[in-house]
């Protein structure tokens, strides 16, 4: 049975660096939003577009991925409930199993991570201000323990 991974988590938490290793442990597809939104629209967001990427355009390529029994590592960040438990929804339908992953360091960890990371951007990866950083906190819906039991696994970093 394929496995949907969905990572969650603000920016420096290590999203990426971890799907990456997981695809290649898994010799899974890996779906990372801001490789897209860099190369599609040179911005991280785009006149609301991003959110069509993840849900439709990169989804369709899960799903389809999913049903030919290939893991898939959904890079999302998926800051609320709400997101996370459509795409957990939508990897079920598809019949595979589903596993989320919580990378939730401490703010001074994300804050200094973006920091080093604005000095030298990686290639498909934008800039985030230390006010923005805040600013996504505030916004960021941690899962519950009763969320995070409707997944088949479940893994919470906090380092």
């Amino acid at each position: 049975m394929a496995m949907m991974v969905l990572i969650v988590g603000l920016p420096g938490a290590g999203k990426s660096s971890w799907a990456r290793k997981v695809e290649a442990d898994r010799q899974a597809l890996r779906l990372t939003p801001d490789e897209w939104m860099h190369a599609l629209f040179g911005a991280g967001e785009a006149d609301g577009r991003r959110w069509v990427l993840e849900s439709e355009l990169l989804w369709s390529i899960a799903a389809r991925t999913l049903a030919l029994g290939v893991d898939v590592i959904l890079d999302y960040g998926c800051w609320s409930e709400e997101e996370r438990e459509l795409f957990r929804t939508r990897a079920a339908q598809q019949g595979a199993s589903t596993q989320l992953v919580l990378l939730d360091p401490p703010f001074e960890v994300l804050s200094a991570r973006i920091e080093q990371r604005n000095a030298n951007l990686p290639p498909a990866t934008f800039p985030i201000k230390q006010s923005d950083l805040r600013d996504y906190q505030a916004q960021f819906e941690r899962p519950t323990t009763k969320e995070l039991q409707r997944w088949d696994q479940r893994l919470v970093l906090t380092d």
